[in-house]
């Protein structure tokens, strides 16, 4: 499944598209903000470990700003090893160097600080930041960003009552060395421990499955009012259905793009998606309701590890949340989940972050300059390692950022040969990029071949399914 900010930990093979451009900020309001990441003694699910945390909390800060901000980040490294911060969705629209990937900004090293600086420029909606670099995320370091409408720019429903923002993802009790030890050992995870909603885990919903004493997230609300639900799948690798007990989803905009509205009763959200939902308080709260993310693609039926539950509290609940929790799609019905991402329109005539409507730009008319085939398959051993490889190159990160490589045209840093298709030869290591067409439009079909749900991620781009 693909969204237009989708990341997976098994998107190894990095593909970049470089452009340079100066930094460009106009007479915008600035929002200044001073982050330090450090480790926190966690136990999400009953286990004492270390999480990745900022400012003290797990997860991160929410960063809210409005269309055309300038946001500057100064972010002071207090972990044992270098950090990079990406932020996930957002467009770093001919120029990538805020972007904080391996490859176009330098690590910041352990005790270190760096700022960034970029405008959200033409931009509203829902996404979320996190760390990327060794795997760091599957210890948390994520948080949520909103990018609210300008004033006279209407929102095309009515203003909510309150605004909520929800977390769900894959979790091992596993220390993070130790997962990446494992990764580097045997090229795969593992099935997670459990699933967490904003961080914390599983309500007691089933005493067997679930220990005495786990923290887990309440979600107060009002009978009558609406809220909007910002939901991200933050994990690194577990497809998940997310539903509310007795209620109704209406999805409004996903990742920067209003949607039609449309009702579902459950959605599948994979790794690094982000739906906003509105949600109306209208059940009569003769006791909480059940918040579930449950896993899908994932030979669910025999899951016996907790599922990640959260309480809905309405202030006039008369009891607490009992029973079944709320069933799940058919697990074995995969086209009812690939029938739901096609259901998902693009609303054309609301306005996004400008005052024409979305749908202005004829896209009928898009001359397509480039088309890549890309195919994933099961790791491979290369150099003696199992690693993933896309069109049969496995990304290495060069020790000199590629953006520095290309500002001071440093010969052999990288090769800008990445395949338009698989080769007909043996898997390698390498830093083989696409050499992407400025103002032009690539046709990108993605292939996977492997055993499992991939989400890829395509760092600072929208991008549109066609087919």
């Amino acid at each position: 499944m693909l969204s237009s900010s989708s990341y997976s930990f098994f998107f190894f093979g990095l593909v970049r598209l470089l452009f340079l451009s100066g930094h460009c900020f106009a007479a915008d309001p600035f929002v200044f903000l001073d982050w330090r990441v450090s480790y926190l003694t966690g136990s999400p699910l009953g286990v004492k470990q270390q999480v990745i945390g900022i400012n003290g909390q797990f997860p991160g800060p929410i960063l809210n700003v409005t269309t055309n901000w300038n946001v500057v980040v100064n972010v002071k490294n207090d972990l044992d090893e270098p950090l990079l911060i990406t932020w996930n969705g957002l467009q770093h629209r001919k120029n990538s160097w805020q972007d904080g990937v391996s490859g176009t900004n330098c690590p910041i090293p352990a005790g270190w600080n760096w700022t960034y600086q970029f405008q959200v420029k033409d931009q509203i909606g829902s996404f979320f930041y996190f760390p990327t670099l060794n795997f760091q995320r599957a210890a948390g370091g994520f948080g949520g960003i909103i990018v609210n409408n300008r004033d006279v720019i209407p929102l095309p429903f009515g203003l909510p009552d309150g605004d909520i923002t929800i977390f769900i993802g894959d979790w091992y009790t596993k220390s993070l060395k130790k997962l990446r030890e494992e990764v580097e050992d045997e090229g795969e995870l593992g099935a997670p421990d459990g699933i967490l909603i904003n961080g914390l885990g599983p309500y007691r919903y089933d005493q067997d499955l679930v220990p005495e004493g786990i923290p887990f997230e309440v979600i107060n609300v009002e009978p009558g009012k609406t809220y909007r639900l910002r939901v991200h799948n933050v994990g690194v690798s577990t497809s998940l259905n997310f539903r509310i007990q007795n209620h109704n989803l209406l999805l409004v905009e996903t990742e920067g793009s209003y949607t039609n509205q449309q009702l579902y009763t459950d959605m599948d959200i994979h790794v690094g998606q982000s739906y906003s939902f509105l949600m109306t308080m209208d059940q009569n709260a003769t006791s909480d309701y059940y918040i579930v993310a449950s896993p899908r693609f994932s030979n669910a039926s025999s899951w016996r590890k907790p599922v990640g539950v959260a309480v809905l509290h309405y202030s006039n609940s008369m009891g607490p949340a009992s029973g079944p929790l709320p069933n799940p799609p058919n697990e074995n019905d995969v086209f009812t989940s690939m029938n739901q991402a096609r259901s998902i329109r693009w609303n054309v005539t609301a306005s996004g972050a400008r005052p024409n409507p979305q749908g202005s730009f004829k896209y009928g008319q898009i001359t397509v300059t480039d088309v890549y085939v890309i195919l994933s398959r099961p790791p491979e051993l290369i150099d003696g390692k199992l690693r993933t490889a896309l069109n049969g190159i496995s990304y290495f990160s060069p020790s000199t950022p590629l953006k520095l490589a290309q500002q001071f045209s440093l010969p052999g840093v990288y090769k800008l040969d990445f395949p338009n298709k698989i080769m007909n030869r043996p898997p390698k290591l390498d830093t083989s990029l696409i050499n992407g067409t400025f103002k032009g439009f690539m046709e990108i079909i993605f292939q996977n071949n492997n055993t499992a749900v991939h989400s890829y991620h395509l760092d600072g781009y929208a991008f549109f399914v066609v087919g």
